[in-house]
This record gives C-alpha cells, structure tokens and sequence, in this order.
C-alpha cells in the first residue's frame, strides 16, 4: 500500500473484468473448484455485485478503463454499458472456433456494433490447441477487423487439459499471421521463458497477466518488462477473480524501472486497444 503514490494521476486500464450480470445460472465444475480450492475466492466470484459497486471499486482503486467479459449469446447488457460510457469500456468476446461461421459472424455483428474490441479463445475449453486449423478462420477475420485475439497460456487453475495453453503452440500461429495483433492471456506459468522469448521474436505477441498477482511474477518476466518487453506486458486482473486494488498495489511494488509502471498498467493497453 505504501507505493501506491507511484500511481498517483495514472489511470490504470484493466483488460479482463467480469461484471455479474444479475443471473442466476448454474457454475461448471471447473470454476466452482478453482474458486474454491485455487483462488479462495467462491464467494466474491459467484456473489452478484451491482454494477455501481463495481464502478466504486475501480474509482477507489484506481482503475480508469476496463475491457468486459461479453456473453456472444446475449451481448446486450454489456453492449448497453460500453454506449453508457464512451470511452471507459470496451467489450471482449469469448469465441469457440469450432462454431466455424456461425462464430466469425457473431464476431463481425458485435465488431459493427462499436462494443467489441477484443476476441477471445480459451484452448482449455475446447482442448484444442491455437495452432489447430478450425483457430484459423477467426485470426484471419480479427486481422480484417483490426480486433486483437487472446489466447489463454500457462497451466490453468481449473482441472482441466493444460497441453493446449503451451505457448510454443502459438510460434506457427505468428509465423503464419504476422498481422495478427495475440496476446496471451493469464500470463504463461510454467513456460515463462518459452513465452518471453516468443514475444522477442514477433512483433504483435503480447501479454496480459489477468488472474495472476503480481507478486507471484517471475524474476524473468519482471527483467523483461524492464528491458525489451517494456511496451508488452498489459494489466489485467479478472475481477472479481482478483481484486483491483490488490493487483494495482502488488503491481505498485515491483522493482521496475522509472516509466515501466505506467506502461505496463495503462499505456501499452491504451496503445494496442487504440484507447487514446
């Protein structure tokens, strides 16, 4: 808490926030159980926040701008709040692409809307990883658009398949797609060095660290982000998975150098998303 003064007139932009949305639906197994037994948070991820409560903690911790979770089923609430304040959130979609056209022509619809500026993938849902032929269709329709992809990376917390979240996996994906602006998403744990090496080598890789703290980053990620991966790495937090305030003041004491702080939790975001 002592080094939050570091963020002091920096608004920082969260690129992975889920709004509870006031459903009552029945969780998978999977995230009752990751909840529950990895983040210790069952309660504040399952509880419905009202969204003033969520506009009152990202006020209280600092938090400008958000990219929100979007259901392609029923995208109209969170299409809703991206018209209600323009400029503070823009809309990420979550897509299977073994939906085939049935996903590209969810993607192009939300895209012409104005709501949506981010797709994303989860290999582990899916069990397929992003180097499979039925990704393909979405990453050429994302570079059409000029819409960056997320792709999970890293062990999941979820019982569920890890060997498709590698990210050596996405080595053919960039090499095919130079344009393709990819990030992985929820950082790259165990394969750190596979990834960061991977981002020294294109261009358009990217990172977000949603639902990993910050002080559990790795010596060589944080090297990274002070050396050449300086404009790489965006703040994510997956409220209510971790809580703004935590990761911002985790964030505040890393060892990084002067002008690093401010990139890596508003300006790189601000710059791929074009938030300016």
């Amino acid at each position: 808490m002592a080094n939050r003064e570091k963020l002091a007139g920096v608004g920082a932009i969260d690129c992975w926030l889920n709004l509870s949305m006031g459903e009552e639906r029945q969780q998978p197994e999977f995230l009752i159980r990751v909840a529950r037994d990895y983040f210790k948070r069952e309660k504040e991820m399952f509880s419905h926040t009202p969204f003033e409560e969520t506009l009152r903690q990202m006020d209280e911790a600092g938090v400008e701008r958000a990219i929100l979770s979007m259901n392609g089923d029923d995208p109209g609430p969170i299409e809703d709040i991206v018209r209600a304040f323009p400029g503070k959130f823009i809309g990420a979609l979550t897509v299977d692409p073994r939906q085939g056209m049935k996903a590209l022509r969810t993607i192009e619809k939300l895209h012409a809307s104005g709501a949506m500026r981010l797709v994303r993938i989860v290999p582990f849902l899916i069990n397929l990883p992003p180097n499979d032929k039925s990704y393909y269709p979405v990453y050429a329709k994302c570079i059409e658009l000029d819409v960056p992809v997320s792709v999970n990376t890293g062990i999941p917390g979820p019982p569920m398949p890890a060997e498709p979240q590698r990210p050596l996996y996405l080595d053919e994906v960039c090499l095919f797609y130079p344009e393709l602006k990819l990030v992985m998403a929820h950082g790259a744990d165990p394969w750190w060095g596979e990834a960061i090496r991977l981002m020294l080598k294109y261009p358009n890789l990217y990172m977000m660290t949603s639902a990993y703290a910050p002080k559990y980053f790795p010596p060589e990620l944080i090297q990274f982000m002070n050396t050449r991966g300086t404009h790489k790495i965006l703040f994510a937090s997956d409220h209510p998975v971790l809580s703004f305030e935590r990761c911002l003041s985790e964030a505040c004491d890393l060892p990084l150098r002067e002008g690093v702080l401010q990139k890596y939790v508003r300006d790189n975001a601000a710059g791929l998303f074009r938030w300016d």
